[in-house]
Formats: structure tokens, C-alpha cells, sequence
């Protein structure tokens, strides 16, 4: 099952997003369920939120994923969904 994460970062976040960054990719990367991640961009060029693609046997698993991204451990996010995605390209 996919499954996009959507996050959005509180607003002045981003340095707990700079200093938490290399725990969040390092997650990301060991936890064999991302297909497809990187972050939003402000229109200034600043990271400001993520795009995450997960596959994953169901929306608990997602849960669970989300639950343990160091970002979302950290306090940085404003928001966080979770949706199922249906990959139509690529």
C-alpha cells in the first residue's frame, strides 16, 4: 500500500529542522519503506515541510513510520498526513 506522508513544519522551525536533519535521513534510509522522499521549499528556497511515499502493508504501519521520524520526535512539524496514494507514473 502507499502511502504520502505530508508535513508541514511550524513556522521559525528551521533550525530544529537543520539540526535534527541528518537523524531524519538516516531513518528514512534504514527503514526500508520509503520509495520517494524530500522536503517542501518556501518561496524563498528554505525547507519548510516534507513529501514522504511510503509502501507499506497498511495505514498502521504508516502511523507507526510517522510516529517514529526523529523530525516529528522533535517537535518540528505542524501538521503531518497521511494518505493513500495510487501511483499513476513513474
Amino acid at each position: 500500500m502507499l502511502i504520502a506522508l505530508i508535513a508541514i513544519d511550524k513556522p521559525g522551525a528551521l533550525e530544529v529542522r537543520k539540526a535534527n536533519r541528518e537523524a531524519h535521513v538516516a531513518y528514512l534510509q534504514d527503514s526500508g519503506v520509503v520509495q520517494q522522499a524530500g522536503p517542501f521549499l518556501s518561496n524563498e528556497g528554505e525547507m519548510c515541510g516534507s513529501l514522504i511515499i511510503l509502501d507499506v502493508a497498511d495505514m498502521e504501519a504508516a502511523q507507526a513510520f510517522a510516529a517514529g521520524d526523529p523530525y516529528g520526535k522533535a517537535g518540528l512539524f505542524q501538521s503531518v498526513e497521511l494518505r493513500a496514494w495510487n501511483r499513476v507514473i513513474g
